[in-house]
């Protein structure tokens, strides 16, 4: 049987036992009260008739005599007379009058006459008054006994006993019981319809899911939330966040949001966009979010045709852009590589060439061009103020991935680092980002000579021992047009570092990263305790935009104090 079925039935079965119990103890209330009325009622009697001076003066007369007089002059007599006239009046059972012995005096049937009471009338006869219910010669009765007082004196010569059957109370009871009973056929139907509102509401909640099949979902969502590296975000139906993983907290570097108003949610904003009425569904987006980068989908979740609310879904593509700009850089170097392996063969024939002829000071002469140049050359001007190995070669394959795209790179006057750098991949992020749209804005600029100029400073750090790290400073500028004064920069030079910010013309390629580098390398530099900021946001004709990156600990100068050394 489903929970919901006897969850119904015992429902049912409560409410059946409440009506019923509810109508037992109702009838019996008013079986206790119509009780209690026909005693007062026959107490009332039992005083009229006791306080009556002729019945008084007949019992004191009758308690005088030595014997009691027989049934047929009872019968006849004043007593009887009286008892009777108000009993019929009344209604009442019975109305006995007794002497000072409890010997009747006056009874409905005459065949009593003269007998002793079949109740005890001790309290009566003692002078108090008492209420009684208990079945004698007629039957059952609810009645009263009151003592018959002689006249102008307390001393009691008899009694006076009135009694009211409790048949007559059951029939009135009978009379009652119709709303009594509507009542609670009333109340069951009440409590039969919420209980089948009520069952509806728990299948409605619980999707019509058993507690069994509740309680192995929940395990299984714990499981796999907690499981997977993705975040996952549900939104209910009435707006607030359902679910929010730990992958989730992890992506977006803030605490758990579970339960709170997802239109409240501290998460950026292209995120909460994402879950709109107008937004079309399953429409994946790049954003930044806690130092990385992060695609983010969102779809509906229906059961049935029930809205459930929107499941967010968070990918981290991070670690995949670093290693896609690091692939770049070894894929451009290669094919700088292949581009001089003509010159390097070439130079080999030449210094056969001089060789075989004998000139061999002019090979001497070569090979010392050739020793003083390297072997290979990369289209950067003065690269030779960078010792740091990781920035000749990053900074040698851009110059030749620009130089391809007809822009010259060049090292600044100001540049000099001579300590090694410490963190290669946020360095690649920030310097790279800066240099491919500084790139971007010279092959995009009116100016006939492109070019794209770095100056690079590393400041040593203060450290243990004299080798501590090292602050970089980047500035990157370019030939280019400068940025757009719709772009708003000089009102607000932060709104370059927005995410989605783009000068581009061209529509923007599905998971390119596309307006995304600014505000990634602004937020990696201000977790360093460093920044990222417009400098010059520059003009039309050229030269270009100028930004400036700090970032910490990125150095170390433990090289140049072991030289100093």
């Amino acid at each position: 049987m489903r929970f919901s079925t006897q969850t119904l039935l015992l429902q049912l079965a409560v409410v059946a036992l409440v009506a019923l119990l509810s109508g037992a103890v109702h009838a019996w209330l008013t079986y206790d009260r119509l009780g209690r009325e026909a005693e007062n009622q026959a107490l009332t009697l039992a005083r009229t008739v006791a306080s009556d001076p002729s019945v008084r003066a007949a019992v004191q007369s009758i308690s005088a005599l030595p014997g009691t007089p027989p049934a047929s002059e009872l019968l006849v007599g004043p007593l009887m007379a009286v008892a009777e006239g108000a009993r019929a009046r009344t209604g009442a059972l019975f109305v006995v009058i007794t002497d000072e012995a409890g010997l009747r005096l006056a009874h409905p049937d005459a065949e009593r006459l003269g007998e002793k009471v079949s109740t005890d009338p001790s309290e009566a006869l003692s002078g108090r008054e008492v209420t009684t219910r208990n079945t004698g010669t007629l039957g059952p009765s609810a009645g009263a006994k009151v003592p018959v007082f002689a006249p102008g004196s307390a001393t009691v010569v008899g009694e006076v006993s009135v009694g009211y059957s409790t048949e007559t109370i059951g029939q009135s009871l009978a009379r009652d019981i119709d709303p009594i009973a509507l009542t609670a056929a009333g109340a069951l139907l009440v409590g039969i319809l919420a209980s089948f509102l009520l069952r509806r509401r728990l299948q409605r909640l619980t999707l019509g899911l058993e507690p069994e099949e509740i309680s192995t979902l929940v395990h299984d969502q714990v499981a796999v939330l907690q499981g997977v590296d993705d975040g996952v975000i549900g939104v209910s139906a009435d707006g607030r966040i359902s679910v929010f993983n730990a992958a989730a907290r992890r992506l977006l570097g803030g605490p758990d949001l579970a339960g709170k108003p997802w239109a409240e949610a501290p998460v950026p904003a292209r995120l909460l966009a994402l879950t709109r009425a107008d937004a079309a569904e399953g429409d994946a987006v790049e954003l930044v979010a806690g130092g990385r980068v992060l695609v983010a989908s969102a779809r509906k979740a229906l059961h049935g045709r029930e809205d459930l609310g929107w499941v967010v879904m968070l990918r981290d593509r991070t670690e995949l852009q670093q290693l896609t700009r690091q692939l770049d850089a070894v894929g451009t170097m290669s094919t700088a590589l292949r581009a001089q392996r003509h010159e390097f063969a070439n130079q080999l024939h030449t210094i056969a060439g001089f060789m075989s002829m004998g000139q061999h000071q002019q090979a001497r002469d070569y090979l010392a061009g050739l020793a003083a140049t390297g072997p290979l050359k990369f289209p950067v001007d003065q690269a030779e103020l960078l010792q740091d190995p990781y920035l000749q070669a990053f900074l040698g394959a851009k110059g030749v991935e620009a130089d391809e795209r007809g822009v010259t790179l060049r090292l600044g006057p100001e540049t000099l680092v001579r300590g090694r750098v410490t963190e290669p991949q946020e360095v690649t992020t920030v310097l790279g980002n800066l240099i491919d749209n500084a790139v971007n804005a010279a092959v995009a600029g009116a100016a006939t000579e492109r070019w794209v100029e770095v100056e690079i400073l590393d400041e040593p750090g203060v450290g243990t021992g004299g080798a501590g790290a090292g602050t970089l400073h980047i500035v990157v500028g370019d030939s280019g047009d400068g940025l757009p004064a719709a772009a708003g920069t000089a009102a607000d030079p932060d709104a370059v570092f927005a995410e989605g910010f783009t000068t581009s013309e061209r529509p923007a390629r599905a998971g390119a990263g596309q307006g995304l580098g600014l505000a990634l390398a602004r937020q990696l530099a201000r977790r360093r305790g460093g920044d990222v900021r417009l400098l010059d946001p520059g003009s039309p004709g050229g030269p270009g935009a100028v930004f400036v990156a700090t970032l910490p600990g990125t150095t170390s100068d433990s090289i140049r104090r072991d030289d100093n050394a």
